[in-house]
């Protein structure tokens, strides 16, 4: 069946049908970057990594340009660079390759195309001049504004009158305004502030003007799918949508606008503006597998918001954990060539990306492997996993790795083999010990082989004694 995505500016499940089946194009707002990504941050990108991933199975991966970017000037970053005493070059640099990193830990493809805002600025100033030409936009003190009453559409996305939106601009009133909705394209640079020449005077893209610019010469200038946070559709997206389109004659920007929920704690908006987060980087150092991280993002409708803690995403890898288990019964099997994902998967992924119930499929597909009785049926069932994860970005790793890796202070790497913590414990260390508590049990000392079970235990290692007398072990 064709894909149904729920549209925002419509508010309404449609089936989507791209403008070029042989050049399907999506744009999805990327971060500011002045610190590490946060896990509300990394909702978005797990969202819409799936549906790259769909929209590559569907028209092939040739044929999908997916653009996610980077915004490389702005005021926090100014700021933070300035209390980091560091170069903005410097620390946009770093937090971007950071961004990068923790974004593949989560098992995320790279996007097609990651332009920064700072290698666009021609374009930028070139949008904005075409904006004051056919009068929707003009100069005033060093800045240049959009004229928001001069669109009668504007508010269509966010579902706002211009008499809402006016009442709740009024807290950034200015004199050079002439309507206190009116907003930024164009801003002065201040002493020491990074600056380009323009029209106007030195100075600086305005946020919105910069992914409407990026997009026009990447996508062009209708394309398919925008994508972002619930929090992006006003401002942000509603004042790209009137840019864009007042400078193109009306053509819309994009034909299906998707907007992710939030990721909550205790029921209350993530943000790093109420200090109530964490970074994935944090719980990656913590011990977190970012394959776990990934499935307790996935856990909810994307529409849905999601509260988050560390304790769902352990109770998101103990999940993992039965899957890694069944693998590794079946690490010598190999499984069975399958061309195409099995279709309850795809059917759940093509109804708006529900992952919850695709994940339930998952595990129907688990039961189906750890009951089946020969090997033609293990290898069909390991291979309707192994697809059917890769398409949700899920079971790529190693089940041996898996279920040895996770204790304090282990290397874990991404599917782009990232590593991202040295290990003080390693896989000779555990072995020695079982080992030394073999020899004890055949010795009948059962107190010091509890000891050394207690041991393991205590660094996440779970032992599993075979009837044959072997010991095998996983982690917690």
């Amino acid at each position: 069946m064709p894909i149904h995505l729920y549209n925002t500016l419509t508010r309404r499940k449609e089936a989507f049908a791209p403008i070029d089946a042989l050049n399907v194009r999506m744009y999805v707002c990327g971060p500011t970057v002045y610190d590490y990504a946060h896990i509300g941050n990394a909702r978005p990108v797990v969202v819409f990594d799936i549906l790259f991933r769909l929209l590559r199975h569907i028209y092939g991966e040739s044929h999908v340009n997916y653009v996610r970017n980077f915004t490389d000037v702005d005021d926090k970053i100014i700021q933070a660079a300035a209390k980091n005493n560091e170069p903005i070059g410097d620390l946009t640099a770093r937090t971007a390759q950071a961004y990068e990193e923790d974004m593949s830990v989560l098992g995320a493809l790279t996007p097609t195309n990651q332009p920064r805002a700072t290698g666009h600025i021609p374009e930028m100033i070139a949008l904005i001049q075409t904006l004051i030409d056919k009068g929707f936009a003009y100069a005033a003190e060093g800045h240049a504004l959009f004229h928001v009453p001069a669109m009668a559409e504007y508010g269509q996305l966010s579902r706002r009158s211009q008499d809402d939106m006016i009442a709740g601009a009024r807290v950034e009133v200015a004199p050079y305004k002439k309507s206190p909705a009116d907003f930024v394209l164009w801003k002065p640079a201040k002493p020491g502030e990074p600056g380009w020449d323009s029209p106007w005077g030195k100075g600086r893209p305005g946020w919105h003007i910069e992914c409407s610019a990026m997009a026009r010469k990447i996508l062009g200038i209708t394309f398919d799918i925008h994508g972002g946070g619930l929090d992006l559709v006003f401002p942000h997206h509603e004042n790209e949508i009137a840019q864009s389109r007042c400078a193109h004659d009306g053509a819309p920007l994009a034909n299906v606008w998707m907007h992710n929920g939030f990721v909550q704690i205790a029921s209350e908006k993530m943000s790093k503006s109420l200090g109530n987060f964490f970074t994935v980087r944090e719980l990656i150092a913590e011990g977190h597998r970012g394959e776990a991280i990934r499935w307790a993002l996935m856990t909810a409708h994307y529409r849905q918001p999601l509260d988050i803690s560390r304790d769902s995403v352990k109770e998101a890898k103990e999940q993992l954990d039965r899957f890694y288990i069944a693998f590794d019964k079946v690490r010598d099997i190999a499984p069975e060539t399958m061309k195409a994902p099995p279709l309850d998967v795809l059917a759940a992924l093509e109804d708006d990306l529900n992952t919850p119930m695709a994940l339930s499929h998952l595990h129907e597909a688990l039961r189906a492997l750890n009951t089946a009785g020969t090997t033609a049926e293990k290898a069909h069932w390991k291979a309707v996993l192994l697809t059917d994860g890769k398409l949700l970005g899920l079971l790529w790793n190693d089940p041996v790795n898996w279920l040895r890796q996770m204790r304090p202070g282990v290397v874990l790497t991404s599917p782009r083999g990232v590593a991202t913590r040295p290990s003080p414990m390693t896989d000779e260390d555990v072995q020695h010990l079982i080992d030394e508590r073999t020899r004890e049990r055949h010795a009948k000392n059962f107190a010091a082989s509890d000891e050394i079970r207690k041991k393991l235990s205590d660094a996440g290692i779970v032992l599993e004694d075979k009837p044959d007398g072997t010991t095998t072990w996983r982690t917690m």
